[in-house]
């Protein structure tokens, strides 16, 4: 209905425009050049990517001046406004691009004489009405006036029950106010012809709402004779999809790989007969509502006293001359410039008829038929594949070789790789870290990706010697790239796993500058116990978890190491059991202060084997120099002890002094005192000389000490 409106409004504007002017053209003016009517332009090239975008290229013949027109929908039409590209291949001119705007609804309903929003009830509707002639009837009277008010008021029923009503006050031609009570009985009128247009409006818009949302993009192309027009975009679509197909047939036939790719048309338009690449990769894109118009919030200024505005004189260019840069647009004679990654923007690829292939059949007569493995294999060898995979910068194209047709609103599943692959059946066995428990043993294909071309990633199934044996996932896969691809459980294989031994080794110590580092290794054995009751031979994969800071023996040698796992392979022969054993290691270094060490640690680590004779023989020494030093401070600590008893005797009898004065006493006591006073002097004198003498023996037998420590250097290997 929208797009009708706007079709019928532009139709009218046109004819009114064409009246007006037609009255003030002069005789001698030469008629306007005529418009072609709008044709639809066709899709000529798709390029699918997996962040959900697609590139498009329309192609199509123009003469004269034409109007070429695309349809898309409003999420479409955003994407379409920030990558459109338009080009004239044979010197036409791009006049100009339309496309009905739709502005928001909110800012629409603004334009309304009755202030009215989206969400409206009829009490709002009639308080919008303020101020409109209105005739108002109900079963009894009719009255004609301007509305006054709209309120809720209470009221009681003939059972005094409280109600609350809707009253409708409006102001008669004779200044009386009159009230009703709006109920299914009274009905009100507006009597002036606007506001029955404003209302029909209101109802339009709020209709448009509903309506299908279809943009229409028109593109005028001017020139003359006949012409190419280049058109280009990019658009949201479904993300595709990739499946694949691994045929393992009988010996000695080579396993096959069928990839492929399932696309989803929901643009709108058809695509018929077009060229169809599939990227495999996701160039970075992202959603702008630029199709929808913006209003933005402005300051109000108010209006100054004086409108009037005084010359101004501004200052001149000190350096330089300015010059008006000349515009020149870029020749596109010979091609397109830029592009689109992934795309081609050069002329019409000719078309090649023909698609998928069917089976013929021939419906006057019924016969069973039988097809083996081999013979399917057989067939798809003497194919080529369907898809021809290209290189561009990061990404990965699969560029179908034949056009299709893909209607819209409908799905294609369409080949992308036919090829034969190097892949060997296995039984995938995986054990997690600090898990005594191991996952359940799958059927799986080691593949090596011979095709030539990246494998996107995707779904497949396994179709082993005329059955399906399981389905699973697959990353991407690069030319080259081996992968494990798991499909089935396999319930013939049996594993158990068990911690053999663990424990802690020394391998090496060494003294040097005073600090010992022992190196020691953790060790852990792991066994794994592998039982094939089936009849076939087993080529068992056994994942085993790399563990941080640990590495393999050896002995312990892996076919190969993924991220988290490395895998090893063991071959179980039908009805046995084989026995797979990984030791690990993992280094710590302890460092500790020979300074520090005591003759309890030294006679430890001589017991348990971490040091030799030799080294404990040395370090001995050092705890006995650490001995003597200690003997000092004892002797030290002693003597300072001393010297505090005297200070505080001393202390005690001066204290007896002072009370002595004035008594009969005080002569004979003050002697006494005085002597002993001096004998205690002399022996503090005697305690310090002895303390200062210790103390410079102790630095002696430090400065030994270290001079020791620093000349230890030893180096074990144990």
């Amino acid at each position: 209905m929208r797009l009708q409106y706007l079709c019928v409004f532009a139709l009218l504007s046109s004819a009114a425009l064409g009246q007006t002017t037609s009255l003030n053209k002069t005789k001698t003016e030469a008629p306007e050049p005529v418009t072609k009517p709008t044709t639809l332009l066709p899709v000529e090239k798709v390029i699918l990517y997996k962040n959900g975008v697609g590139y498009f290229e329309h192609i199509g013949r123009v003469s004269g001046n034409q109007d070429l027109g695309i349809e898309f929908t409003t999420a479409q039409l955003n994407d379409v406004l920030k990558s459109l590209t338009l080009v004239d291949l044979n010197g036409g001119r791009i006049s100009d691009v339309r496309y009905n705007s739709l502005a928001p609804l909110d800012e629409q309903l603004k334009s309304l004489q009755i202030p009215l929003s989206e969400n409206v009830t009829s009490a709002a509707f009639l308080i919008a009405l303020r101020g409109t002639r209105v005739e108002v009837r109900n079963a009894k009277t009719t009255a004609i006036g301007k509305v006054f008010s709209v309120e809720t008021v209470d009221k009681e029923n003939a059972k005094g029950d409280k109600l609350q009503v809707t009253q409708l006050a409006i102001v008669t031609d004779a200044g009386e106010l009159r009230l009703f009570e709006l109920g299914p009985d009274v009905t009100v009128r507006a009597t002036e012809p606007e506001v029955h247009k404003d209302l029909n409006r209101y109802l339009g818009l709020v209709s448009t709402t509903r309506s299908k949302d279809v943009r229409r993009m028109t593109i005028h192309d001017s020139g003359a004779g006949e012409r190419r027009l280049f058109v280009s975009y990019i658009s949201e679509v479904p993300v595709w999809k990739s499946t694949y197909r691994i045929v393992i047939p009988a010996a000695p036939a080579k396993p096959f790989l069928q990839g492929w790719a399932i696309i989803d048309n929901t643009v709108g338009e058809d695509w018929k007969d077009i060229k169809l690449t599939l990227a495999s990769g996701t160039p970075q894109s992202f959603i702008q509502n630029i199709s929808q118009p913006y209003y933005t919030r402005r300051p109000v200024i108010p209006v100054p006293e004086s409108m009037m505005l005084t010359p101004q004189a501004h200052e001149a260019t000190m350096e330089g001359e300015s010059v008006p840069a000349k515009l020149t647009a870029p020749s596109m004679m010979g091609g397109v410039p830029g592009g689109v990654a992934g795309g081609s923007m050069g002329g019409v690829i000719g078309g090649i008829s023909g698609g998928v292939g069917s089976i013929p059949r021939d419906t006057a007569e019924t016969e069973e038929v039988s097809v083996d493995t081999a013979e399917v294999n057989e067939v798809l060898e003497n194919q080529t594949s369907a898809a021809e995979g290209n290189v561009v910068g990061d990404l990965f194209e699969y560029s179908l070789k034949e056009r299709i047709t893909v209607l819209k609103n409908q799905s294609a599943l369409v080949p992308i790789v036919q090829s034969s692959i190097d892949v060997e059946k296995v039984t995938l066995v995986t054990a997690q870290e600090n898990m005594d428990a191991l996952g359940t043993p799958l059927h799986a294909v080691w593949m090596h990706n011979t095709s030539g071309q990246t494998l996107d990633g995707g779904t497949f199934n396994v179709l082993d010697q005329d059955s399906f044996a399981g389905e699973g996932i697959m990353e991407l896969l690069h030319p080259g790239e081996h992968r494990l691809l798991s499909y089935a459980g396999d319930q013939a294989v049996h594993v158990v796993k068990e911690n053999e031994a663990e424990g802690n080794t020394t391998t090496r110590v060494t003294v040097l500058k005073g600090v010992m580092t022992i190196h020691r290794e953790h060790r852990n054995v792991t066994a794994y116990t592998i039982r094939n009751a089936d009849t076939s031979l087993r080529q068992v994969i056994l994942e085993h978890p790399i563990r941080r800071g640990w590495k393999l023996d050896k002995e312990s040698k892996p076919e190969e190491s993924g991220a988290t796992h490395y895998r090893f392979r063991v071959a179980v022969e039908p009805g046995k059991s084989e026995k797979l054993v990984i030791g690990e290691s993992r280094p710590e270094v302890t460092r500790v202060s020979v300074s520090t060490l005591t003759k309890n640690q030294i006679t430890a680590f001589t017991q348990e084997g971490t040091i030799q004779s030799s080294m404990a023989e040395a370090l001995r020494k050092i705890t006995a120099k650490k001995f003597e030093i200690f003997s000092v401070d004892q002797g030290i600590k002693a003597k300072q002890q001393d010297l505090e008893a005297i200070d505080h005797d001393q202390a005690r009898l001066r204290e007896n002094m002072k009370a002595l004065r004035g008594s009969a006493e005080e002569k004979a006591l003050l002697q006494r005192y005085t002597k002993q006073l001096d004998e205690q002097e002399d022996r503090l004198a005697a305690i310090q000389d002895e303390i200062a003498a210790q103390k410079a023996k102790r630095v002696q037998m430090q400065s030994e000490l270290d001079a020791m420590v620093q000349q230890i250097v030893i180096d074990q290997t144990l």
